[in-house]
């Protein structure tokens, strides 16, 4: 029964995955040169043949991590400066961490009763979006944006993306976001470190 399950929510998930692709406009003069390539592997709309699931814990993913890849959870946490105490802390099955940003800070206020002043994170939680939010709930934010020759698709980012780069830049080895490596990093390490989970 489980396998018949674990069969069944694969190709629930390839058929959504199928649905959600853009449909190309007819008039669209570049639909013809972005149709090239190679054709499909698999039919569309069918798990691929080498798609997995997990019966022990079926919500998790494979994630890459350090050593490898590894069968678990993206855990993010967000860390007071000054005590060194989690104020909030997420956990997904989505190797990004860029839809983690503004659930953390809105979960922070929930946690604490007030928005923090300013935030420092690492290029994973990097976009538009969470700048543009950052911006919304009054949080200066130090985020680093990445090289810009490897930002995604070729291109160097959007305003926001620019601005951040140019602060992170202009304050050198003196920037807020360095205060990052003294802040989250070593609750990090406590916690994998101290209480083995290395």
């Amino acid at each position: 029964a489980r396998i018949r399950a674990a069969k069944a929510e694969l190709e629930a998930e390839a058929k959504e995955l199928e649905a959600r692709k853009a449909k190309p406009d007819p008039g669209d003069s570049d639909h013809a040169k972005r149709g090239r390539g190679r054709p499909a592997q698999h039919p569309p709309g069918q798990p691929k043949p080498t798609a997995q699931r997990n019966f022990t814990d079926p919500e998790s993913r494979i994630m890459k991590g350090r050593d490898g890849f590894i069968q678990g959870y993206n855990a993010q946490a967000a860390v007071d400066a000054d005590a060194q105490i989690i104020l909030s802390h997420r956990l997904s099955n989505n190797a990004s961490d860029q839809d983690a940003l503004i659930p953390l800070l809105d979960s922070i206020k929930a946690n604490t009763g007030a928005m923090p002043d300013e935030l420092s994170a690492d290029s994973g939680f990097c976009s538009e979006a969470n700048l543009a939010g950052l911006i919304a709930r009054g949080v200066r934010g130090y985020v680093a944006s990445g090289r810009a020759a490897k930002a995604r698709g070729g291109t160097k980012g959007g305003t926001l993306v620019q601005a951040m780069r140019t602060r992170i830049k202009r304050g050198g080895h003196r920037t807020r976001y360095r205060l990052r490596k003294f802040t989250v990093e070593p609750v990090f390490g406590h916690i994998k470190s101290a209480r083995g989970f290395r």
